[in-house]
């Protein structure tokens, strides 16, 4: 997804970025190189942050919509492209292959606590991308 952003600068050294689409979401860098490559990395804490509270992955709004917001007046306008598919919480059907005495050991664990095999796969790999 391609969300809209405006840099700001204050000095012409230091720059700010704003996410107009995610109220509090910003971030800023000592060049407008290291500002953009940040506020991906901000663009995509703050979704983390709205899917854990049970939100959805806001639509970005089309640039022009922003221009009469006189807070960013001043600034320079581009896009974020932001990977939003890693927050889609659809289930997806996967096969995986892996040793047999490492399967066993699994059914052993999830039979013995009350789990299910694919539900503690899943914990597991939640856990391991942490």
């Amino acid at each position: 997804m391609r969300y809209p952003i405006v840099l700001h600068s204050d000095d012409g050294a230091r720059w700010g970025v704003t996410v107009p689409d995610l109220p509090g979401c910003f971030s800023a860098g000592d060049s407008v190189d290291e500002a953009l490559e940040r506020v991906v990395e901000a663009i995509g804490l703050h979704l983390e942050g709205v899917i854990e509270d049970g939100g959805e992955v806001p639509v970005p709004r089309p640039v022009s919509e922003h221009f009469a917001n006189p807070d960013f007046d001043g600034g320079t306008w581009t896009l974020a492209e932001v990977n939003t598919g890693k927050f889609d919480g659809r289930a997806e059907e996967i096969n995986i292959t892996i040793p047999r005495r490492v399967l066993a050991r699994v059914d052993a664990y999830v039979k013995a606590h009350g789990l299910t095999r694919s539900g503690f796969l899943v914990q597991a790999a939640e856990r391991a991308i942490r």
